[in-house]
């Protein structure tokens, strides 16, 4: 016999979770109690929008992240992180304890609650596919095997919410339900999906310049071998989405780059919006995916294929599930030789070795350029929110290497917490966090868990004096900070190996020796003018200045 709480942790052992971020608080102890006798261990965080971050990042790597708060202030404080992985299709569990059912019911007014003891729930149902109090032990397995399901089949946040005389009550289930997780049925209508195929092939076959556009939703389906089939079948070329950045390795003979408008390099948005067919496969069509809606692209050549249905010109096909037409493109299309499609391989960029000027005053173009060469395989790379991620466009993920970036949600502040919630995730890849300053205040905390848990990330801390990103767009005091002496916080929270750099020569010593050194964490603080910003940016600026002066 199993309690209630017993069970949802055995469930989540079985999809894959081995780590749970939180923070306790008096109506989930009792539940954290079951947590840490159990084979998951509990990762208590310095607050509960870093554990929320963690738990995304963490379900980015492994399918599934999860997050365990207390009631009310623990609840509300992590709801932004909630909005942000609905907002970019992320399958995380949320964990709530409760006060006792009794009192719930004598409305009484008690601490961390207004004395409606619906509003969590009612709040965490605009954000979440399903959300459920747990209140009745007889339906407990079925309501939570249900809300997991949906988790997982729609790859956005769900709400467990539990009381806490509910927690230890024991648990019927039938004996089955602990051998699989029904999933929702995919509901592909076959007719749709053959017309579907049958339209985008003979597209595809009639064009002369075809080129795929590759988005998250080819990562959060597990989509990545039969995208790489659909390459190897057609020869055609393939640019990513930001958010969908690494969803097949960028080493990848046909893979040209990022396309993300007017952000992206000259000729990958050139070769994107000049094919005479768009394939674009799982992409969310948001501003910072089109580059503040910089894109250019044809609706008449554009097939559009997401998870749960096919556009195509001014055509809806749905319900259509993404990897039921993947699998059917394949054996209707045939190789395009590469020549006629004008690949340029994005790993050609980086042929020629990074020569150090060890007296020149580091800038930002420089040293996102070191930072391209001085990645390798089996590496994760988070960008913060800001310059950082309009930087990782032209960065290279190598093989068995990743990205992760909140590209539509945008959320100042990710990436330290992300770094976290990674590190535990893929404990065999060595993780690069990219992070501004004004990012890091938001989150800086958080470093404190990284060190006491002895992981080794090299985190490089771009000071540019304030929010950049914010001056290009529109400058005001507003975007002025306290300057912080950021290399030294590393050595207040516990052991680690910092200094700071403002010439490319200190550059390269530094990351000589955060390479070698893989026992603590590496915290480099980069000195860079604050006007000083990625060439991305650049681009981004020169091309908004000229929307803006058309539009006069």
């Amino acid at each position: 016999m199993m309690t209630i709480g017993e069970y949802l942790f055995q469930r989540l052992k079985e999809l894959g979770v081995d780590h749970v971020f939180g923070v306790p608080g008096d109506y989930v102890l009792g539940l954290m109690d079951v947590l840490i006798k159990s084979p998951l261990e509990l990762i208590c965080t310095c607050n509960e929008l870093n554990a929320g971050y963690a738990a995304d990042a963490y379900a980015r790597i492994r399918g599934l992240g999860v997050v365990c708060i207390t009631y009310g202030v623990g609840g509300f404080s992590l709801v932004n992180a909630v909005v942000g992985a609905y907002a970019e299709r992320v399958p995380l569990v949320v964990i709530s304890g409760a006060p006792n059912s009794a009192v719930r019911k004598n409305h009484l007014l008690l601490h961390h609650t207004t004395g409606d003891y619906n509003l969590q729930l009612s709040i965490m149902e605009k954000v979440t596919v399903a959300s459920v109090i747990l209140t009745q032990a007889s339906q407990a397995a079925k309501q939570i095997d249900e809300v997991l399901s949906a988790c997982l089949h729609y790859k956005r946040p769900v709400y467990i919410e539990i009381p806490l005389d509910v927690v230890n009550q024991p648990c019927t289930f039938s004996e089955s339900s602990l051998n699989a997780i029904p999933q929702l049925t995919e509901l592909t209508d076959n007719d749709a999906l053959k017309e579907a195929i049958t339209e985008a092939s003979e597209l595809l076959k009639k064009a002369q310049n075809p080129i795929i556009l590759a988005g998250v939703e080819i990562d959060r389906f597990q989509l990545k071998e039969p995208l790489i089939k659909l390459l190897e079948t057609t020869g055609y070329p393939i640019a990513t989405t930001i958010l969908g950045k690494s969803c097949l390795p960028e080493v990848h003979p046909q893979f040209i780059g990022n396309y993300v408008g007017a952000l992206s390099r000259d000729y990958v948005r050139q070769r994107v919006e000049n094919a005479d067919c768009i394939l674009c496969l799982g992409a969310i069509m948001s501003d910072m995916n089109l580059g503040i809606y910089t894109a250019q692209l044809d609706t008449q050549k554009l097939i559009n294929a997401n998870s749960e249905k096919v556009k195509i010109k001014h055509h809806f096909y749905q319900p259509i599930y993404l990897g039921d037409f993947i699998a059917g493109l394949i054996p209707n299309l045939s190789y395009q030789e590469s020549n006629p499609l004008n690949i340029q391989p994005a790993i050609k960029r980086l042929s020629k070795t990074f020569e150090f000027k060890t007296e020149d005053k580091l800038t930002s173009g420089r040293f996102y350029e070191a930072i391209n060469h001085f990645l390798d395989n089996d590496l994760l790379v988070i960008s913060d929110t800001g310059d950082s991620i309009i930087a990782s466009i032209d960065l290279l993920m190598h093989k068995g290497s990743d990205f992760i970036g909140q590209a539509f949600y945008l959320s100042i502040g990710y990436s330290i917490p992300a770094c976290l919630g990674a590190s535990f995730a893929a404990p065999d890849k060595r993780i690069i966090v990219l992070v501004g300053d004004g990012a890091f205040q938001m989150t800086a905390q958080e470093l404190s868990t990284i060190i006491r848990h002895q992981l080794n990330p090299i985190i490089f801390l771009i000071n540019n004096d304030g929010y950049t990103i914010e001056r290009v767009i529109h400058d005001g005091i507003y975007n002025d900070l306290q300057a912080w002496k950021y290399h030294e916080l590393p050595h207040i929270f516990g052991e680690s190996w910092s200094c700071e750099v403002s010439t490319e020569g200190e550059l390269q010593k530094a990351l000589l020796y955060a390479k070698m050194n893989t026992h603590c964490v590496c915290f480099i603080e980069v000195h860079l003018d604050r006007f000083d910003c990625s060439p991305g940016l650049i681009r981004l600026g020169k091309a908004i200045e000229k929307m803006q002066k058309l539009s006069n």
